[in-house]
Protein backbone atom coordinates (compact mmCIF):
# COMPACT_ATOMS: atom_id res chain seq x y z
CA UNK A 1 0.00 0.00 0.00
CA UNK A 2 1.51 3.50 -1.14
CA UNK A 3 -0.56 5.97 1.18
CA UNK A 4 -2.01 6.24 4.55
CA UNK A 5 -4.45 9.62 5.08
CA UNK A 6 -5.13 10.33 8.35
CA UNK A 7 -8.16 12.45 8.92
CA UNK A 8 -9.43 13.27 12.97
CA UNK A 9 -13.07 14.01 13.36
CA UNK A 10 -14.68 16.09 15.52
CA UNK A 11 -17.62 18.29 15.71
CA UNK A 12 -17.47 18.50 11.85
CA UNK A 13 -21.23 16.94 10.84
CA UNK A 14 -21.56 19.71 8.11
CA UNK A 15 -18.32 19.02 6.10
CA UNK A 16 -17.49 15.51 7.37
CA UNK A 17 -18.94 13.81 4.13
CA UNK A 18 -17.82 16.61 1.80
CA UNK A 19 -13.97 16.11 2.80
CA UNK A 20 -14.52 11.96 2.80
CA UNK A 21 -15.94 12.62 -0.86
CA UNK A 22 -12.91 14.68 -1.88
CA UNK A 23 -10.53 11.95 -1.17
CA UNK A 24 -12.71 8.86 -2.31
CA UNK A 25 -13.13 11.01 -5.52
CA UNK A 26 -8.92 11.08 -6.42
CA UNK A 27 -7.88 9.58 -9.48
CA UNK A 28 -5.74 7.62 -7.39
CA UNK A 29 -6.74 4.18 -5.12
CA UNK A 30 -3.82 2.68 -3.82
CA UNK A 31 -4.32 3.98 -0.30
CA UNK A 32 -6.26 3.53 3.08
CA UNK A 33 -8.22 6.09 4.62
CA UNK A 34 -7.98 6.19 8.30
CA UNK A 35 -10.69 8.26 10.08
CA UNK A 36 -9.93 9.21 13.73
CA UNK A 37 -13.38 9.52 15.89
CA UNK A 38 -12.02 12.13 18.82
CA UNK A 39 -14.88 10.92 21.01
CA UNK A 40 -17.02 13.26 18.80
CA UNK A 41 -20.48 13.89 20.45
CA UNK A 42 -22.44 14.02 17.58
CA UNK A 43 -23.33 12.21 14.87
CA UNK A 44 -20.11 12.09 13.29
CA UNK A 45 -18.96 9.16 14.76
CA UNK A 46 -21.99 7.07 13.55
CA UNK A 47 -21.30 8.27 9.88
CA UNK A 48 -17.53 7.02 10.16
CA UNK A 49 -18.73 3.70 10.39
CA UNK A 50 -21.03 4.28 7.55
CA UNK A 51 -18.50 5.53 5.58
CA UNK A 52 -16.24 2.36 6.33
CA UNK A 53 -18.97 -0.06 5.41
CA UNK A 54 -19.40 1.18 2.04
CA UNK A 55 -15.51 1.50 0.83
CA UNK A 56 -13.38 -1.36 2.27
CA UNK A 57 -9.92 1.74 1.98
CA UNK A 58 -11.64 2.98 4.80
CA UNK A 59 -10.95 2.09 8.87
CA UNK A 60 -12.17 4.08 11.81
CA UNK A 61 -10.59 4.35 15.02
CA UNK A 62 -12.95 5.05 17.74
CA UNK A 63 -11.29 7.41 20.84
CA UNK A 64 -11.83 9.71 24.04
CA UNK A 65 -11.01 13.18 23.18
CA UNK A 66 -7.63 14.28 23.18
CA UNK A 67 -7.10 16.74 20.73
CA UNK A 68 -5.53 16.93 17.70
CA UNK A 69 -2.48 16.16 17.96
CA UNK A 70 -3.84 13.18 19.82
CA UNK A 71 -5.87 12.13 17.22
CA UNK A 72 -3.22 12.22 14.36
CA UNK A 73 -1.03 9.82 16.79
CA UNK A 74 -3.97 7.35 16.85
CA UNK A 75 -3.55 7.48 13.01
CA UNK A 76 0.30 7.37 12.70
CA UNK A 77 0.56 4.45 14.76
CA UNK A 78 -1.92 2.04 12.73
CA UNK A 79 -0.87 3.38 9.34
CA UNK A 80 0.40 0.88 7.17
CA UNK A 81 1.17 3.12 3.74
CA UNK A 82 4.96 3.65 2.75
CA UNK A 83 3.61 7.11 2.81
CA UNK A 84 1.25 9.45 5.41
CA UNK A 85 -0.09 12.26 4.59
CA UNK A 86 -3.00 14.15 6.77
CA UNK A 87 -6.35 16.05 5.83
CA UNK A 88 -8.35 17.58 8.26
CA UNK A 89 -12.44 17.26 8.35
CA UNK A 90 -13.53 20.84 7.32
CA UNK A 91 -11.22 20.74 4.55
CA UNK A 92 -11.34 18.86 1.18
CA UNK A 93 -8.75 18.04 -1.61
CA UNK A 94 -8.98 19.44 -5.22
CA UNK A 95 -10.16 16.34 -7.76
CA UNK A 96 -6.99 15.93 -9.30
CA UNK A 97 -4.20 15.81 -6.67
CA UNK A 98 -2.55 12.52 -5.27
CA UNK A 99 -2.70 10.88 -8.71
CA UNK A 100 0.17 13.70 -10.30
CA UNK A 101 1.61 14.01 -6.89
CA UNK A 102 2.53 10.37 -6.34
CA UNK A 103 3.96 10.18 -10.22
CA UNK A 104 6.03 12.81 -8.79
CA UNK A 105 7.17 10.19 -6.24
CA UNK A 106 7.71 7.76 -8.01
CA UNK A 107 10.31 9.33 -10.46
CA UNK A 108 11.70 10.52 -7.50
CA UNK A 109 11.88 7.91 -4.43
CA UNK A 110 14.82 9.97 -2.98
CA UNK A 111 12.68 12.83 -1.65
CA UNK A 112 11.58 12.90 1.99
CA UNK A 113 8.05 14.43 1.18
CA UNK A 114 6.35 16.84 -1.61
CA UNK A 115 4.44 19.77 -0.94
CA UNK A 116 2.06 21.25 -2.99
CA UNK A 117 -0.09 24.28 -3.12
CA UNK A 118 -3.03 25.69 -0.60
CA UNK A 119 -6.29 27.92 -0.71
CA UNK A 120 -5.81 29.34 3.01
CA UNK A 121 -8.52 30.54 4.63
CA UNK A 122 -10.71 29.53 1.75
CA UNK A 123 -13.78 31.28 1.32
CA UNK A 124 -12.83 33.88 3.76
CA UNK A 125 -12.28 37.10 4.30
CA UNK A 126 -9.02 37.02 4.71
CA UNK A 127 -8.30 34.29 2.12
CA UNK A 128 -4.89 33.94 0.44
CA UNK A 129 -3.33 31.51 -1.68
CA UNK A 130 0.50 29.21 -1.33
CA UNK A 131 1.35 28.80 -4.74
CA UNK A 132 4.21 26.40 -5.03
CA UNK A 133 6.11 25.36 -8.20
CA UNK A 134 7.94 22.51 -8.71
CA UNK A 135 11.08 22.36 -6.88
CA UNK A 136 13.65 20.03 -4.92
CA UNK A 137 16.08 21.28 -2.12
CA UNK A 138 18.18 19.10 -0.43
CA UNK A 139 19.35 21.70 2.33
CA UNK A 140 17.02 22.00 5.25
CA UNK A 141 18.00 25.53 5.86
CA UNK A 142 17.77 27.05 2.88
CA UNK A 143 14.08 25.17 2.31
CA UNK A 144 13.32 27.17 5.57
CA UNK A 145 13.92 30.47 4.58
CA UNK A 146 13.76 30.14 0.57
CA UNK A 147 9.92 29.61 0.74
CA UNK A 148 9.14 30.78 4.41
CA UNK A 149 8.26 27.79 5.45
CA UNK A 150 7.51 28.75 8.82
CA UNK A 151 4.06 30.33 7.53
CA UNK A 152 3.92 26.26 6.09
CA UNK A 153 4.05 23.82 8.78
CA UNK A 154 1.06 22.21 7.74
CA UNK A 155 1.12 18.49 7.43
CA UNK A 156 -1.97 18.46 5.51
CA UNK A 157 -0.40 19.70 2.45
CA UNK A 158 2.69 17.36 2.18
CA UNK A 159 3.03 13.28 1.65
CA UNK A 160 5.75 12.48 3.92
CA UNK A 161 7.35 9.07 4.05
CA UNK A 162 6.23 6.95 6.54
CA UNK A 163 9.69 6.46 8.26
CA UNK A 164 10.23 9.99 9.02
CA UNK A 165 7.47 9.44 12.00
CA UNK A 166 9.54 6.83 13.49
CA UNK A 167 10.12 8.33 17.33
CA UNK A 168 8.01 11.28 16.51
CA UNK A 169 4.80 12.27 17.47
CA UNK A 170 2.18 15.41 17.56
CA UNK A 171 2.47 17.29 21.14
CA UNK A 172 -0.76 16.66 22.71
CA UNK A 173 -3.24 19.97 23.74
CA UNK A 174 -1.57 22.23 21.12
CA UNK A 175 -3.77 23.74 18.86
CA UNK A 176 -0.72 24.65 16.36
CA UNK A 177 0.66 21.28 16.90
CA UNK A 178 1.45 21.00 12.63
CA UNK A 179 4.19 24.10 13.75
CA UNK A 180 6.09 21.69 16.72
CA UNK A 181 5.96 18.61 14.93
CA UNK A 182 6.83 19.50 10.90
CA UNK A 183 10.15 21.15 12.07
CA UNK A 184 11.18 17.93 13.81
CA UNK A 185 10.07 15.80 10.75
CA UNK A 186 12.08 18.09 8.44
CA UNK A 187 15.45 17.43 10.34
CA UNK A 188 15.21 13.90 8.80
CA UNK A 189 14.96 15.10 5.53
CA UNK A 190 17.55 14.55 3.31
CA UNK A 191 15.61 15.85 -0.12
CA UNK A 192 12.46 17.55 -0.21
CA UNK A 193 10.52 18.70 -2.98
CA UNK A 194 7.76 21.01 -4.04
CA UNK A 195 4.77 20.26 -6.65
CA UNK A 196 3.06 22.31 -8.99
CA UNK A 197 0.58 19.88 -8.50
CA UNK A 198 -2.79 19.48 -6.27
CA UNK A 199 -4.39 21.78 -4.08
CA UNK A 200 -5.28 22.17 -0.74
CA UNK A 201 -8.17 24.29 0.67
CA UNK A 202 -7.91 24.74 3.95
CA UNK A 203 -11.43 26.25 4.54
CA UNK A 204 -12.27 29.49 6.38
CA UNK A 205 -13.77 28.25 9.79
CA UNK A 206 -14.48 30.45 12.43
CA UNK A 207 -15.60 27.79 14.95
CA UNK A 208 -11.90 26.23 14.17
CA UNK A 209 -9.28 25.44 16.93
CA UNK A 210 -6.52 28.16 15.44
CA UNK A 211 -9.33 30.67 14.94
CA UNK A 212 -10.05 30.77 18.68
CA UNK A 213 -7.01 30.18 20.16
CA UNK A 214 -5.87 31.79 23.81
CA UNK A 215 -2.64 33.65 25.00
CA UNK A 216 -1.74 30.30 26.33
CA UNK A 217 -1.51 28.43 22.61
CA UNK A 218 -0.08 31.28 21.08
CA UNK A 219 2.75 30.97 23.40
CA UNK A 220 2.89 27.64 22.38
CA UNK A 221 3.35 28.56 18.72
CA UNK A 222 5.57 31.15 19.57
CA UNK A 223 7.91 28.37 21.88
CA UNK A 224 8.12 25.99 18.74
CA UNK A 225 8.84 28.17 16.03
CA UNK A 226 11.45 29.79 18.35
CA UNK A 227 13.24 26.78 19.48
CA UNK A 228 12.34 24.83 16.20
CA UNK A 229 16.25 25.15 15.82
CA UNK A 230 15.28 26.33 12.13
CA UNK A 231 16.85 29.58 11.10
CA UNK A 232 15.18 32.85 12.04
CA UNK A 233 15.98 35.42 9.21
CA UNK A 234 14.57 39.03 9.32
CA UNK A 235 11.34 37.87 7.64
CA UNK A 236 10.24 35.00 10.13
CA UNK A 237 11.52 37.15 13.16
CA UNK A 238 9.00 39.56 12.09
CA UNK A 239 6.39 37.00 11.96
CA UNK A 240 7.67 36.00 15.54
CA UNK A 241 7.16 39.30 16.91
CA UNK A 242 3.20 39.61 15.62
CA UNK A 243 3.52 36.47 18.08
CA UNK A 244 4.97 38.46 20.72
CA UNK A 245 2.78 41.08 20.63
CA UNK A 246 -0.22 39.09 20.66
CA UNK A 247 0.99 36.81 23.50
CA UNK A 248 2.48 40.32 25.66
CA UNK A 249 -1.56 41.53 25.06
CA UNK A 250 -3.15 38.19 26.11
CA UNK A 251 -1.15 37.04 29.14
CA UNK A 252 0.88 39.62 30.27
CA UNK A 253 3.86 37.12 30.33
CA UNK A 254 7.65 38.82 29.96
CA UNK A 255 8.77 38.70 26.60
CA UNK A 256 10.52 35.54 25.48
CA UNK A 257 11.47 36.68 21.72
CA UNK A 258 14.80 38.66 22.02
CA UNK A 259 15.13 41.55 21.20
CA UNK A 260 17.34 42.85 17.72
CA UNK A 261 17.33 45.00 14.50
CA UNK A 262 16.12 44.10 10.99
CA UNK A 263 16.99 45.11 7.65
CA UNK A 264 14.35 47.45 6.81
CA UNK A 265 14.30 46.41 2.86
CA UNK A 266 13.48 43.15 3.45
CA UNK A 267 10.06 44.11 5.08
CA UNK A 268 7.22 45.84 3.22
CA UNK A 269 3.57 47.36 4.05
CA UNK A 270 3.15 47.12 7.85
CA UNK A 271 5.88 44.69 8.32
CA UNK A 272 8.44 47.69 6.98
CA UNK A 273 6.50 49.83 9.70
CA UNK A 274 6.81 47.58 12.59
CA UNK A 275 10.63 47.13 11.46
CA UNK A 276 11.11 50.96 11.77
CA UNK A 277 9.51 51.42 15.50
CA UNK A 278 10.89 47.91 16.29
CA UNK A 279 14.88 48.90 15.23
CA UNK A 280 13.99 52.29 17.29
CA UNK A 281 12.42 51.95 20.14
CA UNK A 282 13.02 47.71 20.95
CA UNK A 283 10.71 45.18 21.47
CA UNK A 284 9.81 46.28 24.85
CA UNK A 285 8.38 49.17 23.54
CA UNK A 286 6.68 47.99 20.42
CA UNK A 287 4.35 45.48 22.69
CA UNK A 288 3.82 47.79 25.12
CA UNK A 289 2.54 50.70 22.04
CA UNK A 290 0.22 47.63 20.52
CA UNK A 291 -0.99 46.27 23.53
CA UNK A 292 -1.76 50.01 24.48
CA UNK A 293 -3.20 50.93 21.07
CA UNK A 294 -5.72 47.96 21.17
CA UNK A 295 -6.94 48.73 24.46
CA UNK A 296 -7.65 52.09 23.24
CA UNK A 297 -9.72 50.86 20.23
CA UNK A 298 -11.86 48.44 22.19
CA UNK A 299 -12.98 51.70 24.48
CA UNK A 300 -13.77 53.75 21.78
CA UNK A 301 -16.17 50.89 20.13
Amino acid sequence: MKLSIILPVYRVEATLDRSIESILSQDFSDYELILVDDGSPDSCPRRCDEWAQRDSRISVIHKPNGGLGDARNAGVRVAKGDYITFADSDDYLHPDTYAPLFKVIDSHPEYDFVEYSVAVRYGGRHESWLRLDDGEYDNIDTYWTALHAHRHCYVWNKIFKRSLFDGVLFPVGHVYDDANTFPRLLKKCSKMATSKHGLYYYCDNSESLSANADGHQLELLLDSLLHSGMPIDDCCYMDLLNIQMDVYELTGKPLVLPSRKVALRMLNGKQKLKGIVLNTLGINSICRINKLIHRLWKCRS
